[in-house]
């Protein structure tokens, strides 16, 4: 019978470890096999999960997280990690959804266990990315009701641009001149120049 490790994580320093731990060590995992990290969920490039999974688990030992998003945020990489692990004969926890758990399992019973891990992730990845997108479109909305625009602000065009222009066309005074008494800076300067009709 191999090891049970623990594997909490929050997002960031300013946040809590504790729910988490309290959680893996009453499902009986001991203080000095509760691995933490206060990092991003975004990749595995932990500096805990990274000692857990090279240096501490070994095949027949078990990984327990609270939930499915404390081992990461990026769907496709949680799969990736899912293999790694199952091929190295880590079996994994899931305390907050047991149905994903594989210890004690048969083989057929794991890669059924896979399989569900994946749609499930696929499914949220896709829920996550429509309610990204419906957040955006909300924000977006609610802001041009109170009048924001969006894009490049529009380079106003300043007194007297027409008449500094045709000084600077005709040889009378330089581009860096013209700029300086415009007050313009050399992109906005060149844009207005080719988009004002006039010039």
């Amino acid at each position: 019978m191999g090891r049970k490790y623990g594997y909490a994580r929050v997002s960031s320093t300013e946040q809590h470890l504790d729910r988490q731990i309290v959680a893996l060590s009453e499902y009986g995992i001991e203080d000095r096999h509760i691995i933490t990290d206060k990092m991003s969920g975004k990749d595995f490039s932990r500096p805990g999960y990274q000692t857990l999974k090279c240096q501490l688990l070994r095949a027949g030992d078990v990984l327990v997280i609270k939930e499915l998003d404390r081992l990461g945020r990026n769907y496709e990489a949680i799969k990736s990690e899912w293999n790694d692990l199952r091929q190295s004969g880590v079996d994994i926890v899931v305390l907050d959804m047991p149905i994903l758990s594989t210890a004690e399992k048969s083989d057929l019973e794991k890669s059924l266990i896979a399989n569900i891990v994946f749609e499930l992730l696929t499914y949220q990845s896709e829920k996550e990315r429509i309610k990204t997108l419906s957040r955006q479109a909300e924000d977006i909305a609610a802001a041009r009701i109170k009048g924001v625009k969006f894009g490049r602000p529009q380079v106003k065009v300043p007194d007297g641009f027409e008449s500094e222009v045709r000084k600077w066309q005709a040889g009378e005074q330089t581009a860096t001149e013209t700029m300086e008494i415009l007050g313009l800076k050399r992109t906005s300067f060149y844009k207005l120049v080719k988009e004002v009709q006039y010039v």
